[in-house]
């Protein structure tokens, strides 16, 4: 089921304006990932990345071309995984912020 027009921009208004929205799609998109649901951590990582710093801002900081990283994170895209933790490391420090795991049984 493709998510409306009018969803993606209430999640992209809400992410400009909501730190701790923020924060917590960043974390939905890498907690996605570690579970093995790669393609939802993509999604997920994919609508941060263009409502907060953009792919070309991202490319720029990343030494990538912005259309590598749209493809990358689109749905067919298979990141490696030194460019997806590259990735994710230029948001933490872009965001301010440290993600940390935590074992849970």
């Amino acid at each position: 089921m493709a998510l409306t027009r009018e969803f993606n921009e209430t999640v992209q208004a809400r992410t400009r304006t909501d730190p701790e929205f923020r924060d917590a799609l960043l974390k939905e998109a890498v907690d996605a990932m570690l579970a093995g649901e790669v393609d939802v951590g993509k999604a997920v990582l994919r609508d941060y990345i263009n409502a907060t710093i953009g792919f070309k801002e991202l490319g720029g900081c990343a030494n990538k071309p912005a259309k590598s990283l749209m493809r990358m994170f689109g749905p067919t895209g298979n990141p490696q995984a030194r460019n997806l933790f590259e990735i994710i490391g230029h948001i933490q420090r872009h965001e301010g912020i440290r993600l940390q795991v935590q074992a849970v049984r």
